[in-house]
């Protein structure tokens, strides 16, 4: 009886944590399916402005999106320190830190005393800090070489994405920057989190107190375009509204002389994203990065038309090259003898790759740019360039690493509770001498009492679901379209295979549908699902009765991207726009999307929507008139 007892609960024990599994794994594919979605939505944005520039009938409107201010225009660089002290006064209420240059470690200890007190840093300080570090960057190569005979040990960090607890926690379990405790961070230190800024500060200022000890590589998300859509940019305006322009401008200049990569003893390369079978890095070590960006735009607009982000090394995070059809053309594809466009392909494929188990180079279609990467083409590079090891970051891993390719590539990322509390471990990587790497892994709690698993699970899902849902609702009518050529009969109920293969027909998201049918719609008695059920508990945010429902989906969709156009339109950051350039935007979109939206039907919206009738709307208002809630909330 003891026996058989022990056994019912084992069984028992061993299918509730199975389903827990279940539930945690499949919860952490909607995000990561979302997340590539939304990359594969910026992809269609920075097409899209090379559309709207073609296109727009006052071109010089828009132009300052591809080019925007050299620095000089910013603040002359040889009167950097002395002309921000003049120009911008500290009051006597600032109680945060005061920096002086050149700084000192207790400069640096100030700063992170102030940030765990959610101070900010003045105005000021940030312009004169991000000046001094462009001065640093500009003298470094695009390929670091380092030595581990220097030191001990070599620290390599992956992801932060603005969450300054988890740097806040790798300091303390591993120590600050020194010369005899040496870091390599690898991209992506800002955007979703809520913190970026802060973690800006302390990385240049300790690279500024030690520049051979702590190096910097570029990430995908040290971009212009990319800040806008992924909160970095609203997080510095919010933060520093009097010169958030400035501070902004001067980033988007240090972020193109961030190097691209770190060779650690002539055997370990360490990138943000990975390779192709086209990564060549002694061409990379000489691309000119020094090269001025407006010369670049000079040599390119009139006489090409890839995507017009080239001169800050970004093309708004994208491996493609669009065709004189205006068609794209993925990584991997024969791109012309064009330097500009060699030299895009090849840092674009390091920012954006991800490796994969199968042999060979194929487009990334989930991010949409980039390209998967076989074991076959680890082993070329390796044996091309006497390599042993590849460390890169770029993607979410529940235990903060992976090692894939039988150990060759070591995939690092050290954002904790990327997606939610509990979703995933941050890690990183302590590198000896003999370059064997040791992993250290933590996870950030902002609450005093441990969550247990059940807890842990529960919430991810639940967020998870919620997000899912969102997206769900954006393509309602897509999706009865979808639904209603398997109900032939007009029963509004439809087999679970049918609904899960028109879900995946619309979304094209590749999750389990099956197993999460009962999480999104309702099933009768008999088997079958009432496909409309999906949308039960959604609505659009405030009702317009201006609008009709085929506009507003189309706005509930693409409100993200909008919101990017605006805002890019929008140079003195006022937050308004006139209802002409809205008109214009507004058309160049749905041309470019083949969106078949009535004129008319906007017209009314946007006439209604400028209360003052002064010829403005405040587009950030306009746009929160159309996002997903949940009735429930």
């Amino acid at each position: 009886t003891v026996i058989r007892a022990a056994i019912l609960i084992q069984n028992w024990y061993r299918f509730t944590m199975a389903r827990l599994e279940m539930r945690r794994r499949y919860s952490l594919s909607i995000f990561q399916s979302i997340e590539y979605a939304d990359e594969q939505d910026q992809l269609q944005l920075s097409n899209f402005f090379t559309f709207m520039l073609d296109h727009c009938t006052h071109p010089d409107s828009v132009s300052h999106i591809f080019t925007g201010p050299s620095v000089s225009q910013v603040v002359d660089e040889g009167l950097y320190l002395t002309e921000f002290e003049k120009k911008i006064d500290v009051p006597d209420s600032y109680y945060g830190p005061r920096l002086s240059f050149p700084l000192t470690v207790e400069d640096a200890n100030a700063l992170l005393h102030a940030f765990r007190n959610e101070q900010l840093l003045h105005a000021r300080y940030v312009l004169q800090l991000l000046s001094e570090t462009r001065k640093v960057l500009k003298e470094m190569p695009n390929i670091t070489h380092l030595s581990t005979s220097y030191s001990k040990e070599i620290t390599v960090c992956g992801d932060l994405h603005g969450n300054l607890d988890d740097l806040l926690l790798i300091f303390y379990k591993n120590g600050l920057p020194s010369e005899q405790n040496r870091y390599v961070f690898n991209g992506d230190f800002v955007d979703r989190g809520k913190n970026s800024m802060e973690i800006l500060i302390i990385l240049f200022a300790f690279l500024l107190i030690y520049p051979n000890d702590l190096h910097l590589n570029r990430g995908n998300h040290e971009d212009y375009i990319m800040n806008l859509r992924y909160g970095f940019t609203k997080e510095v305006s919010k933060k520093y509204k009097d010169h958030g322009k400035q501070i902004l401008y001067l980033l988007r200049d240090v972020f193109s002389w961030l190097p691209l990569a770190t060779i650690v003893d002539s055997k370990v390369l360490i990138l943000h994203g990975g390779i192709s079978d086209t990564t060549d890095l002694d061409f990379l070590n000489a691309l000119e990065r020094m090269r001025d960006r407006q010369d670049q735009m000079k040599e390119r607009i009139p006489t090409t038309r890839p995507s017009k982000y080239i001169a800050d090394h970004s093309v708004a995070g994208k491996t493609h090259r669009i065709s004189s059809s205006g068609s794209t053309e993925p990584s991997g594809s024969n791109l012309a003898p064009d330097p500009a466009l060699k030299e895009w392909k090849q840092i674009l494929d390091i920012l954006w790759s991800d490796p994969r188990s199968q042999n060979g180079c194929t487009p990334n279609k989930c991010r949409g740019g980039g390209c998967y990467f076989g074991p076959d083409v680890t082993a070329k590079l390796f044996e091309r360039y006497n390599l042993k090891m590849l460390i890169r970051s770029h993607e979410f891993k529940p235990e903060g690493y992976e090692i894939s390719h039988d150990g060759k590539v070591i995939t690092i990322f050290s954002a904790s509770n990327y997606y939610e509390e509990g979703s995933n471990r941050g890690a990183y990587i302590k590198l000896n001498p003999e370059l064997i790497p040791r992993f250290v892994q933590y996870r950030v709690s902002k609450y005093t009492r441990r969550q247990n698993l059940r807890e842990r699970v529960g919430t991810i899902e639940s967020s998870a679901l919620k997000s899912l849902r969102e997206k769900i609702y954006a393509h309602r009518s897509e999706l009865t379209t979808a639904f209603a050529q398997y109900d032939l009969n007009g029963t509004g109920k439809i087999s679970v295979n049918d609904w899960a293969a028109a879900m995946e027909s619309v979304l094209q998201l590749e999750l389990p549908w099956r197993m999460l049918r009962s999480q999104l719609a309702q099933m009768n008695p008999d088997g079958e699902v009432d496909f409309m059920s999906c949308f039960y508990d959604l609505k659009i945010g405030q009702p317009v009765k201006e609008v009709q429902p085929a506009l507003v989906e189309t706005l509930c969709r693409y409100r993200k991207d909008l919101e990017i156009i605006f805002n890019i339109i929008d140079k003195d950051h006022s937050g308004l726009i006139s209802l002409e350039e809205f008109s214009q935007t507004w058309k160049l979109f749905t041309s470019h999307l083949g969106i078949d939206v009535y004129d008319e039907s906007l017209d009314k919206l946007v006439l209604s929507i400028d209360y003052n009738k002064d010829g403005h709307i405040d587009f950030s208002e306009f746009l929160e008139a159309f996002h997903v809630v949940h009735r429930l909330e």
